[in-house]
């Protein structure tokens, strides 16, 4: 199985290359934020734990989302692999993952990480609020906290990975399919 996680802040461009990564490779997307929608709306036993933490506005623990990747993997058994999109945020969720994957008998091939100047990231921000209607990409100075919340929470992650020499920097300026060249470069590079 072949697990990718992609990285970066704010404005990077995740979405677009996710989109474009489990196309060409067809990966699985793994999306924290929707596993806690789906398993609300189903009302199952870890949504509804899960909705219990959120009604009280608490940040849902991470066994209860290690719980939902878990049953993810296991509604996907043909997958090829999976992108993972929001997860892990903290070193202790990156260790949480790697031990659940070990008991799955797969592991994360690579930890991509799209680095972007943050002047480019506010510009593209900015732009993107100018249509997008979110009230984030409006503000200067919320998008700059966001970036700076983005690398203080980030940083240890991309350590941990790099432990097993599995995280790969890819300058994330320039076209869409320059960046993607890029991105798959890396990613056939692990692949081999």
């Amino acid at each position: 199985m072949f697990n990718l996680i992609l990285f970066g802040p704010p404005g990077s461009g995740k979405g677009t290359q996710s989109e474009k990564l489990i196309l060409k490779y067809g990966l699985k997307h793994l999306s924290t934020g929707d596993l806690l929608r789906s398993e609300i709306k189903r009302a199952t036993a870890l949504g509804l734990a899960a909705k219990g933490f959120i009604d009280k506005g608490q940040l849902v623990p991470d066994e209860v989302v290690i719980g939902m990747i878990s049953s993810a993997l296991d509604d996907h058994p043909e997958a090829k692999g999976f992108l993972f999109d929001g997860f892990p945020r903290t070193s202790a969720q990156a260790l949480a993952l790697d031990n659940l994957l070990h008991l799955k008998h797969t592991d994360i091939t690579a930890m991509l990480a799209l680095e972007v100047t943050e002047e480019e990231l506010v510009k593209r921000l900015v732009k993107r609020g100018e249509t997008s209607g979110r009230s984030d990409d409006t503000n200067e100075e919320v998008i700059r906290a966001r970036i700076s919340e983005y690398h203080n929470k980030t940083a240890p992650v991309a350590d941990y990975y790099r432990k097993f020499d599995k995280v790969e920097i890819i300058k994330g300026e320039g076209s869409v399919d320059e960046i993607f060249d890029k991105l798959s470069a890396a990613i056939d590079k692990h692949a081999e």
